[in-house]
């Protein structure tokens, strides 16, 4: 994307959604060179015509450069609901960053950036999407619309998670998983970020609230955000640390290398565990280093949209 951006562009949108436009932008130029070949942003807004339809939204130009017959798609013509939740607790806002600068991220940022870049497919595509965010709480929780002045909201809500980060707030997915479950009527994909940082002993809780949400036929993706190479590797230098919990304040000092091993063996455990219980349920676990950009994460995205479509 061209870095001479006018200023009328700039008060159109938010910083947040000119980093979501260039996130797909990439995205979309690199599926040029993939097997998904062929789709483009500007077909995001067409349909491929139905034989028999009327031909009066048929876009000529396109037709002339394709020799397809494509309708040019309305507003209320929505085709898929999304509902995005993200894991608004204080673990999500691990490691410490700078927000200003958009080239390092924590789990938070990783899951807002990603959000906002899903919402502009989605916004492309004439399709509804609602976003819920929970902690301690259901702190946020919109319906599934597809109009500008709903998506504008959302970029809101998702700029205050970076520009209002929250300190120790403790997860509690449980009641809030439930409650979205319950208020998503139409079935819709809905994608979670979450470190799923729960405790040993809310984990069955935990997997029974996720199953929830593939009640009505949902279809669910679960993006398991995480700093691989501290959070799973645990690949930190040779001396002594004090590490602090982010959602109780406990703090606790130790030397990496007298903990690791155990440290990583309990991590695969803990991952394998919800990895299989996703796998009993349907739901589709996405195991998403915060370092490893968005274009895995875009691409799982498309896929499970064209099989819903």
């Amino acid at each position: 994307m061209s870095h001479n951006i006018d200023i009328q562009q700039i008060q159109r949108y938010s910083k947040l959604e000119l980093i979501a436009k260039q996130v797909v932008e990439g995205f979309i130029t690199g599926l040029h060179r993939s097997p998904f070949h062929g789709f483009s942003v500007e077909f995001a807004e067409h349909r491929m015509y139905n034989t028999g339809e009327s031909t009066r939204h048929v876009d000529w130009k396109l037709y002339g450069r394709t020799e397809k017959l494509f309708i040019k798609r309305y507003e209320e013509e929505t085709n898929l609901r999304c509902h995005l939740i993200i894991d608004g607790s204080s673990s999500m806002y691990f490691p410490e960053v700078d927000y200003n600068d958009s080239s390092v991220f924590n789990k938070m940022k990783f899951s807002v950036y990603a959000s906002a870049a899903i919402m502009h497919l989605l916004k492309k595509q004439r399709d509804a999407v609602g976003l819920s965010v929970f902690s301690d709480q259901l702190d946020v929780h919109t319906p599934d619309k597809s109009s500008m002045v709903h998506h504008k909201r959302l970029i809101h809500e998702l700029e205050s998670l970076i520009n209002e980060p929250k300190i120790n707030t403790k997860t509690s997915a449980i009641k809030a998983l439930h409650t979205i479950a319950e208020s998503v009527h139409k079935r819709s994909l809905i994608i979670l970020f979450s470190d799923m940082m729960e405790t040993v002993a809310q984990q069955n809780e935990l997997f029974e609230a996720l199953q929830h949400l593939k009640y009505n036929k949902h279809e669910v993706i679960l993006f398991h955000t995480v700093d691989k190479e501290k959070e799973l590797d645990f690949n930190f230098e040779n001396r002594p640390y004090q590490f602090i919990d982010l959602e109780t304040g406990e703090e606790v000092k130790v030397h990496p290398n007298d903990v690791r091993e155990k440290y990583i063996e309990e991590t695969i455990k803990r991952t394998e565990k919800l990895k299989l219980r996703c796998l009993q349920y349907g739901i589709d676990f996405v195991e998403t280093d915060i370092n490893k950009g968005f274009h895995g994460l875009l691409q799982t995205y498309l896929l499970k949209r064209t099989k819903m479509m």
